[in-house]
């Protein structure tokens, strides 16, 4: 199956180790870790935040009083694709650490599940979606030399 076109903006905001996290998000390996993910074309911005800004979007967009690791903010999802993938540089961070990942898997695991629930996928209302989800998820991974992200020990 031919990969979807991606049109990518890839941002960083305020980060204090910025270097750190710039270097584990090339912008060729975001693009071929979202396009993997992609069911159809689309319009992606990817902004990479630090915990203030991280806590600020998700107490206002889901009443949530922490900093999460990704949110998605799907707008069409067709004809293309439009959303914006917000993710926590230092909530992926710690993820990673506390779960022996390198910092790039981890972005790559939350890319791919941003990016699906840009295209309407969704864990959160049944357990039979959410294994959907992480099935689907593990395969495209997979298929990118990734390990299983929820291989547990």
């Amino acid at each position: 199956m031919a990969l979807k076109s991606l049109q990518l903006s890839l941002q960083f905001g305020e980060l204090a180790d910025a270097a750190l996290h710039r270097a584990a998000l090339p912008r060729h390996g975001v693009r071929r870790w979202i396009r993997h993910a992609l069911e159809c074309d689309a319009e992606i911005t990817v902004r990479i935040v630090g915990a203030d800004e991280g806590l600020a979007l998700n107490r206002s967009y889901r009443q949530q009083d922490h900093a999460t690791n990704v949110l998605t903010f799907d707008y069409t999802q067709q004809p293309v694709v439009t959303a914006d993938l917000v993710l926590c540089a230092p909530v992926i961070a710690r993820e990673a650490k506390e779960n022996s990942k390198t910092l790039q898997a981890h972005y790559a695991h939350l890319l791919v599940h941003g990016t699906l629930h840009a295209q309407g996928w969704d864990h959160e209302t049944s357990a039979a979606e959410a294994e959907a989800m992480e099935a689907r998820e593990i395969a495209i991974l997979a298929g990118l030399g990734q390990p299983d992200p929820y291989q547990r020990g």
